[in-house]
């Protein structure tokens, strides 16, 4: 059995996802078809997690967990880069293509407004993602459980990039 005190359910990030998105067709497929679809999404918002303070690549796949304690924070950067990772599904999908019918004159809506009203949320998701990731990297929480800015490290040369030792020089 699995020590569950330093993991993190793949399921918390999801429940995170479903709670900032509306889409019946997940209603409409089995837990397991739904669990796959989200999984798949989460793996490829993970990609897009630039610097987390954790190994990112630190999961158990039998478990669906990370092997760490995500913060509410982390959380709720890996379901905001779902939803960008969602939206971009629906982009690709052929059903978002097709002309649709709207209001009760059964005009129709025109097909560029509709994929450049995604597309222009999608944009809208990834800049949130970017600006979480950059919040995220600004500021610690301290000993005493209060949030303290990275200012002072963030201009610190990394030791691979200092003068003499190959790059940067």
């Amino acid at each position: 059995m699995r020590d569950t005190e330093n993991t993190t359910s793949f399921s918390i990030i999801y429940n995170s996802f479903f709670g900032k998105i509306t889409d019946d067709m997940y209603m409409e497929l089995t837990e397991d078809d739904t669990a796959d679809l989200v999984e798949e999404l989460l793996n490829t918002a993970i990609h897009k997690f630039e610097f987390p303070r954790f190994d990112i690549t630190d999961i158990d796949k039998e478990e669906k967990c990370f092997n760490t304690i995500l913060t509410d924070e982390e959380i709720n950067i890996l379901s905001t880069y779902m939803i960008v990772e969602w939206l971009g599904q629906q982009l690709a999908s052929v059903e978002n293509v097709r002309m649709k019918y709207s209001g009760s004159d059964f005009k129709f809506t025109s097909q560029a407004n509709h994929m450049s009203k995604l597309l222009t949320l999608k944009k809208d998701y990834e800049r949130e993602g970017f600006h979480l990731q950059r919040l995220y990297k600004r500021r610690l929480k301290d000993e005493d459980g209060i949030m303290r800015s990275t200012f002072g490290t963030i201009m610190e040369e990394s030791p691979i990039c200092r003068r003499g030792s190959g790059s940067w020089s």
